[in-house]
């Protein structure tokens, strides 16, 4: 998920992607091409994943860091997330999509 250079491999039901070799232009808050950054996903029950990730940069942070996200699968259609500021399009699709919701349940009523 991050751009660098990514190696997977399965640890027992764990997908773990290793991401290295990262340019001068990835700059992910503030780090240099030493990033290291390691991402586990790990089905927890049928419709569940867990997303975990560690982030180690000794150049900018005094020691690695890690997160936890839970990804629970959803009904309906799934939308790229990218978090930049220039994506304007997942606000309208978003807008369009809520709509389509609101008239669907004043028909229902």
């Amino acid at each position: 998920m991050f751009p660098g250079n990514s190696r997977g491999r399965w640890e027992g039901d764990t997908l773990v992607l290793d991401t290295r070799d990262f340019t001068d232009k990835t700059r992910f808050r503030g780090s240099t091409e030493n990033l290291h950054v390691v991402e586990r996903f790990t089905r927890t029950v049928i419709h569940t994943l867990r997303y975990e990730f560690t982030v180690s940069e000794p150049a900018t942070w005094i020691r690695p860091w890690s997160a936890e996200i839970p990804m629970i699968q959803t009904d309906g259609p799934m939308y790229e997330y990218a978090c930049h500021e220039r994506n304007h399009d997942i606000r309208h699709i978003l807008e369009i999509y809520r709509n389509l919701e609101r008239q669907e349940a004043a028909a229902s009523r």
